[in-house]
């Protein structure tokens, strides 16, 4: 180990945290175990499950409802399992709220997904035209950031029904604590936070019509926002830890990239990195925002990060097309797709496939991406895929040709001169995604670990509980991920 893990656990305790981490097809819970003296980081999963959009009259939504349900026996597992958890962390994707009126959630959280988001990209763009925007917020242009959301929350009048907008994860621990509050890795993706200040933009909130009462007090990773309520103590079998108030629940990056880049075991002055998944967020860890007319043009974002650090990133499609490609395929075959065997086959692929814009939005929402694939082929005048391995290895061609392209435009923007290019969560295991996005980038790519985001959770608790030295820095958390769980190599061919 390095010297700077050895600083990270001098003198620091060993012991265990509770991380909730939900992505946007599945939820997890895992407990991390830290010994930083030892070098011992270590998850122990607990719970898995489903999670997905629900359609209903209303639209695409999230059934929180029911993940908050899962979460809950997750918890309550691992409260039984391991005793003497510390802490509870929680992260989730970005984006995406619900309307709170006292504590009454007021009807299940909208899907970003959900087709009612380019409603309000007009009413917000005729009031802040977007280079204003962008120079205020930092943010790349989807339609489905929670500003464009909000706007037609108040077009429709539901937003003057409600007290308080909680995202997911902050959400989710208003359920556990009664604390309300934004975390700012999180609140980031919003629009509604000033990239300079840092803070709720309330000029902005303001020109829009939008009350900024509702908006909660901002905190920063690493926040106690107290312990669990007494009755969901109780129903999770939560032990109280001595003299203390019992298990707390601490802010982490909420963000779930913001979490997984802390787990990233880069040098940030040199490296690019990946967090593939559902969305492949592909960037550079920098000081300061990057708001150039070039960056907006090439719909670059600037999102807070753990510690103050700016994540400067681009959102790619990611393995949502792979994933989706899949469910359509055992939809209408009725038989399941085994992935492994499929991914198989597809490096097995010697004839050309075409390399698609993966951005394309008519790639956004759930159903027949194969067909959207073949569309765009016979739009650009080239031969579509024919067997479901083909389809495959185009999309994986396609997404380590987006992601080498956006590695390429975030070093030229950020002045970062990328060396490596670190790919962690699920698409590490993508040896084929690996190798390829090497190849077309011509940059060593240095994948896992494939729990990143869990870690990065575990390791923000684990510095609030006193398990690594309460003034690690990220370079020492990183160096912690780097000897317990060093990566994989691919050099370019």
């Amino acid at each position: 180990m390095n010297g700077d893990a050895r600083s990270a656990g001098r003198g620091a305790p060993a012991g265990a945290v509770a991380a909730v981490d939900l992505g946007a097809t599945s939820g997890r819970v895992v407990v991390g175990h830290v010994d930083a003296a030892a070098g011992r980081l270590e998850l122990e999963h607990i719970a898995r499950f489903p999670n997905g959009g629900v359609r209903l009259a209303s639209g695409l939504h999230w059934d929180l409802t029911g993940l908050i349900r899962d979460a809950s026996a997750g918890l309550a597992e691992a409260f039984r399992r391991v005793p003497g958890i510390r802490s509870v962390g929680i992260d989730a994707w970005a984006v995406d709220y619900a309307l709170l009126r006292g504590d009454r959630m007021l009807g299940e959280p909208f899907h970003y997904r959900d087709e009612r988001t380019a409603r309000g990209v007009e009413a917000v763009h005729r009031v802040v035209p977007f280079a204003e925007l962008y120079r205020r917020n930092g943010l790349q242009f989807l339609p489905f950031n929670t500003v464009y959301q909000l706007a037609d929350e108040q077009e429709n009048g539901c937003l003057a029904l409600a007290d308080t907008v909680l995202l997911v994860p902050d959400l989710i621990a208003f359920q556990l604590t009664g604390a309300r509050v934004a975390e700012r890795t999180n609140a980031s993706t919003t629009g509604l936070v000033g990239v300079s200040s840092g803070e709720w933009d309330t000029e902005l909130i303001a020109r829009l019509g939008l009350e900024a009462s509702v908006l909660p007090p901002l905190v920063a990773p690493g926040t106690s926002l107290g312990p669990l309520r007494p009755a969901v103590a109780t129903e999770l079998g939560a032990p109280g830890l001595g003299a203390t108030d019992g298990v707390e629940v601490v802010a982490v990056g909420s963000h779930d990239t913001a979490s997984a880049v802390v787990a990233v075991p880069m040098r940030a002055e040199s490296a690019a990195y990946i967090s593939c998944g559902t969305w492949g967020l592909v960037g550079v860890e920098v000081a300061e925002p990057v708001l150039s007319d070039a960056a907006r043009e090439a719909n670059f974002t600037n999102e807070g990060g753990v510690d103050g650090r700016i994540r400067f990133l681009h959102n790619v499609m990611g393995l949502w097309l792979l994933s989706e490609s899949v469910r359509w395929w055992e939809r209408e075959s009725g038989e399941p797709v085994d992935l492994p065997s499929l991914i198989g086959a597809a490096r097995d692929v010697v004839a050309e496939v075409p390399v698609f814009d993966v951005d394309d939005p008519r790639f956004m929402a759930p159903g027949d991406v194969p067909g959207r694939i073949a569309e765009w082929c016979a739009e650009h005048g080239v031969a579509a895929p024919r067997t479901r391995a083909e389809f495959a290895r185009s999309i994986i061609e396609s997404l380590a040709e987006a992601f080498a392209a956006a590695v390429r435009t975030a070093s030229i923007l950020s002045g970062v001169d990328v060396e490596t290019i670190h790919l962690v969560g699920g698409g590490s295991q993508n040896t084929l995604l690996c190798q390829r996005t090497a190849d077309r980038a011509g940059i060593p790519v240095l994948a896992g670990p494939v729990e990143a985001t869990a870690l990065g959770n575990v390791l923000v608790q684990a510095r609030a509980q006193g398990l690594v030295a309460g003034d690690a820095d990220l370079e020492s958390l990183r160096a912690l991920v780097a000897a317990a769980l060093p990566p994989r190599r691919y050099e370019p061919r």
